[in-house]
């Protein structure tokens, strides 16, 4: 069985595949870089041992855009799974060619969602990553990772919005009822998820006029249903574990074998089926 693991700003995701590539299980747990190499070893060695996992743990890969954790995350595998993960760079082997100015800069959790696109979706695609940031990225007809953007995530805009007005709370992200707030709450709710989702909805076309055609859009990332309802356009897929799956494809083209999966694969995240 294989873990992959996504180290994120905020959060760090977790997934086990069977020898069947579905994803048996999977957490959601803290990115700390206080925490020591023990300290994750012991959770992670829990969180398997509590699923009836631990033992069939064979392989593992690394997504990281916190360095420190990368080295952290290996040890700990390393030291309680007796595995030396994989760990995901610009110099993997990848389905897509990496078209961009600087190409060790484009970070690992991108070439995997860039990558899942290209093999599980019709071209050209744009991925639409929901987390601590709200990033784009987007592959072309011809299979090249072209770049995209990033953007303060929702979590990022409410807080801003708390820590640097005196007067507005915090609040808990969720789709605002109208497009006019009556109160502080629904007013900051409005303008922060609505005004996201008009951001997105404006940047999708701004980007489809740059690639000359309409995309296909996947959205992934714990906040793409929140949006889901203040938008005119709706994103044609959503699938929370894009980042996971993309991890899965890259560990076997790069340590074993690939299986075409892909048609199937895509029928089972289309948007209706999740929502």
């Amino acid at each position: 069985m294989l873990l992959v693991i996504d180290i994120g700003n905020t959060n760090t995701n977790l997934g086990v595949f069977g020898d069947d590539n579905k994803l048996e299980k999977s957490w959601n747990i803290s990115s700390d870089i206080s925490r020591f190499e023990d300290e994750y070893g012991i959770l992670i060695l829990s969180l398997l041992q509590n699923s009836n996992i631990a033992p069939h743990i064979d392989s593992a890969i690394i997504s990281s855009v916190v360095a420190p954790l990368s080295e952290t995350y290996k040890k700990a595998l390393e030291k309680y799974l007796n595995i030396s993960p994989f760990i995901l760079s610009h110099k993997a082997k990848l389905p897509v060619k990496i078209d961009l100015k600087q190409p060790k800069e484009a970070g690992a959790d991108r070439l995997a969602n860039a990558s899942a696109a290209a093999v599980y979706y019709k071209l050209p695609a744009i991925v639409i990553d929901l987390g601590t940031a709200t990033s784009f990225d987007i592959v072309d007809k011809d299979r090249n990772f072209i770049g995209g953007l990033i953007a303060p995530g929702l979590k990022i805009q409410a807080k801003s919005l708390s820590q640097f007005t005196s007067k507005l709370p915090k609040l808990k992200i969720e789709a605002p009822k109208d497009a006019i707030g009556k109160d502080t709450i629904s007013a900051m709710l409005s303008g922060i998820v609505r005004g996201h989702a008009a951001m997105i909805e404006g940047m999708i076309k701004a980007c489809e006029k740059e690639l000359g055609q309409r995309a296909t859009v996947i959205a992934t990332g714990g906040y793409s249903s929140v949006l889901f309802n203040d938008m005119e356009r709706d994103f044609d897929y959503i699938n929370p574990n894009l980042t996971l799956e993309g991890l899965r494809y890259l560990y076997e083209i790069n340590c074993g074998e690939s299986k075409n999966d892909g048609e199937n694969y895509a029928k089972s995240t289309k948007t209706a089926s999740l929502l």
